[in-house]
């Protein structure tokens, strides 16, 4: 085997400044500028002496003009947010529908598996691999430094292993650990192949996820195509949830975001990576608790474009407890906050790559403003209806945003062939769920900003087969 060899870079700043001449201040202008600015000063003198002898000040009917305001405009976000997202993932449906590419194109796959003590489903997720409806990968599993018997498990499984077509190579790198950033990229600077596909080490394909999603590579301005991911562990309170959740709050924001192709994360469960877009982003990094954001906005601050491939399914384990799904999007929210930080330069500066800073600031606002956002509202308009005798109110208040969210789950399960079952989720999908993870949001990015050290956490696994 050949060591790799590192290339020092060499790093040039260019001064670019140009000196600016001065500019000669016309009197004129200069004059018509003060004498417009004090007519607009003096008009509005006047409207305030002669309309405030006549204005009647009620705290009452003041509280109470200011809740009907506050809401009409949070529900205008609400709706013009929902119904954004919903006619984008529409134009993309349909153009996914009517202009996908033919299936004609087969590079070789490498298929980067990273394990932490994931005895329980290692040799699953290998086994469903080997089912893959492509003849043209293989297999690397990165064992990340696991304490149980995770080596044991994968040793068994290295060598050529019967696949659909062929047999197929099944490679295992043991490192020490050191998280898993760190393994997918030691698993990509292995591979040989055109194409990488990363997942987690729980994870499940779809016999034809392969193939539907590196079609989408024959646009050499695709660097990465996102899958879809789906919860397998499914008929618990909490999982239905988070199974609705992913269809209606995460793979309907998806798809509208590749209507445009810039696709914002692209998953820890499924993602196809070109290796050249990833060389070019200077693999994962370890500095962030979302490395899959980090990533994904690195990818795209280069120039590439991403695509979701619906068809391309992973099914993962869903936190199955309260507290295992608190920690979870604990760790994403600060995670995506660290990213969004890290890359705050294109917030402020589009110029650089539009298209990245639009995808921060969408980013910012559903991580950052919006959770504060709808805590903010449901509190403000309970206490307001409480307060001020129109309790009744509150049921119309939920009851619209419940058909809201009833109307668009039925819309995303229809579009996905989905249960149907999960439709009925949606009644207390808002008013319970989501109002949960905006707080544990809320709380997360308080934390974040207050510079609290947090620790990965890891989600025990029970190995449940697709």
């Amino acid at each position: 085997m050949k060591t790799n060899q590192e290339v020092k870079k060499s790093i040039i700043t260019l001064d670019n400044r140009e000196k600016l001449e001065s500019q000669q201040v016309d009197p004129q202008n200069l004059l018509r500028r003060i004498i417009l600015s004090g007519i607009t000063s003096l008009a509005l003198v006047i409207l305030i002496v002669f309309t405030l002898p006549r204005t009647v000040l009620d705290f009452s009917s003041l509280i109470e003009y200011t809740t009907i305001v506050a809401l009409v405009i949070f529900l205008f976000i609400l709706l013009f947010r929902y119904f954004t997202i919903l006619a984008l993932a529409y134009l993309y449906i349909n153009e996914y529908t009517y202009s996908s590419p033919e299936s004609g194109y087969f590079p070789f796959v490498s298929i980067i598996v990273p394990v932490y003590n994931e005895e329980k489903v290692v040799a699953g997720s290998i086994t469903s691999l080997l089912d893959l409806d492509y003849n043209n990968y293989e297999i690397i599993i990165v064992n990340d430094g696991s304490s149980d018997k995770t080596k044991e498990v994968a040793e068994t499984l290295v060598g050529y292993q019967k696949g659909k077509f062929s047999d197929i190579k099944v490679s295992l790198i043991n490192k020490p650990n050191g998280g898993k950033a760190k393994a997918l990229n030691a698993g990509i600077r292995f591979s040989k192949a055109e194409i990488v596909l990363c997942m987690d080490g729980d994870s499940q394909l779809s016999p034809d996820s392969v193939k539907l999603a590196v079609r989408h590579f024959v646009n050499r301005e695709i660097g990465a195509v996102a899958g879809n991911v789906k919860v397998l562990n499914r008929g618990k309170f909490f999982t239905d949830l988070q199974a609705l959740e992913y269809i209606e709050g995460l793979n309907m924001a998806r798809s509208a975001q590749s209507f445009v192709k810039l696709v914002n994360i692209i998953p820890g469960p499924i993602g196809l990576f070109r290796k050249k877009a990833l060389e070019e982003a200077g693999y994962y990094s370890s500095d962030t608790f979302a490395e899959d954001a980090d990533l994904t906005l690195k990818i795209l601050a280069n120039g590439w474009k991403i695509y979701y491939e619906p068809n391309s399914i992973s099914y993962t384990e869903a936190p199955a407890k309260l507290q295992q799904l608190l920690k979870q999007r604990y760790r994403w929210t600060r995670g995506i906050l660290q990213s969004i930080k890290k890359h705050k330069k294109l917030l402020i500066n589009p110029s650089i790559n539009f298209g990245d800073s639009f995808v921060l600031w969408s980013m910012f606002f559903e991580s950052l403003i919006w959770p504060f956002m709808n805590i903010a509202a449901n509190l403000f308009f309970i206490i307001a209806a409480l307060a001020f005798g129109f309790s009744s109110l509150i049921f119309f208040w939920w009851a619209s945003l419940g058909l809201l969210d009833l109307v668009t789950a039925l819309y995303c399960v229809a579009v996905e062939k989905e249960e149907y079952r999960l439709v009925g989720y949606s009644l207390i999908y808002r008013m319970f769920f989501i109002l949960i993870i905006d707080v544990c949001k809320a709380m997360s990015t308080v934390e974040e900003f207050l510079g609290i050290r947090m620790t990965w956490g890891k989600l025990e696994r029970v190995g449940v087969k697709a």
